[in-house]
């Protein structure tokens, strides 16, 4: 057991270090100009020589692989940045200073995580259980109309892309209507009944799309589950219905659901893009939005690397959870 985590931990760190090389040599090979970049949020006309001086500034010129030592080095110990005549201190983590802000690019990640923590957290109570117990309904009840109705349903709203469902409830639920206040966040501590209607809406809205895909899934696993030989055998000791599919198939169920809600907890908690933008909500997504329209070059490698930690470390999790909830996996 504990070779395995030793193991994965090993693998997730290279993970994640081979992921942050490859976004850095994407931008230093790639038709970039931070210097212009960073001089246009400076100026409103920068001229190519204020640019070329912006670059110097940055190191740009230096080899690729100098460059990422510093940059990397700077997230464990910190760093300071000198351009525009005044120089900047970056404390640990640091993973750049942002061209917008002047501020280190960690703060800002810090300011808009709480956003989509709690976006995501509140979407997932949602759709995972009530997803699960759909698909568990269905097979249950198989071939039935109540069957038929949740597949249907279901694959009608995937078919739909996500960002359209966003909108339209947008419009009319919270525009038209009035139904929903405006969606606002609002941290926890200051008024959590705030917080909770700023957010009930986008919670809804994102938790009956995404539980469509975990009642079709939901529903296979729960057929697949309900035909093996421990079932039966159940069924012949006269154990209920409801206590077979409960303490028996869903068990069996959980195991691969687990695997694709522990990666849709992660991407979604780097930032849940379409979602943000539609609602207004200044959260990790739009963050990541407005560093590509800005050029904000450190902010936008900040994002995708705090995105490749946590996909790794909800897989890593999931890995480790499987042993627990199903005896059967040994991890060696």
């Amino acid at each position: 057991m504990y070779g395995y985590v030793v193991r994965r931990l090993i693998s997730a760190f290279l993970v994640v270090v081979i992921t942050s090389m490859t976004v850095f040599a994407l931008f230093f090979y790639g038709p970039s100009n931070p210097g212009l970049a960073m001089c246009q949020q400076v100026r409103a006309r920068c001229t190519a020589e204020q640019a070329e001086g912006y670059n110097e500034a940055l190191g740009v010129y230096e080899p690729v692989v100098g460059q990422y030592v510093a940059w990397a080095k700077g997230i464990f110990v910190g760093r300071d940045y000198q351009f525009g005549g005044a120089t900047y201190d970056c404390p640990a983590p640091c993973l750049g200073i942002s061209y917008s802000t002047r501020q280190p690019v960690w703060d800002e990640i810090k300011q808009r995580y709480p956003v989509s923590v709690s976006l995501a957290v509140g979407a997932a109570a949602i759709f995972l259980p009530f997803g699960v117990l759909l698909g568990t309904i269905a097979a249950r009840r198989r071939g039935s109309i109540t069957d038929k109705a949740t597949v249907g349903g279901s694959l009608v709203l995937t078919s739909i892309p996500d960002y359209v469902v966003f909108l339209v409830a947008f419009l009319y639920l919270v525009l038209y209507s009035g139904v929903f206040p405006s969606p606002e966040y609002t941290p926890f501590f200051d008024d959590p009944w705030s917080w909770f209607t700023g957010l009930l809406l986008a919670w809804i809205v994102m938790g009956i799309y995404f539980s469509t895909d975990y009642a079709r899934f939901s529903r296979g696993y729960m057929i697949e589950a309900l035909g093996e030989d421990y079932v039966r055998t159940a069924r012949a000791k006269g154990l209920g219905r409801s206590r077979i599919i409960v303490k028996h198939a869903l068990r069996a169920t959980i195991v691969p659901i687990l695997t694709i809600f522990g990666l849709d907890l992660a991407q979604l908690l780097s930032g849940t893009v379409f979602v943000e933008v539609i609602f207004n909500y200044q959260g990790l997504g739009r963050l990541a939005v407005d560093s590509v329209r800005e050029q904000n070059f450190p902010l936008i490698q900040a994002t995708v690397l705090v995105a490749a930690v946590l996909i790794v470390l909800g897989n890593l999790i999931v890995d480790l959870l499987y042993s627990v909830i199903d005896p059967r996996v040994k991890l060696t």
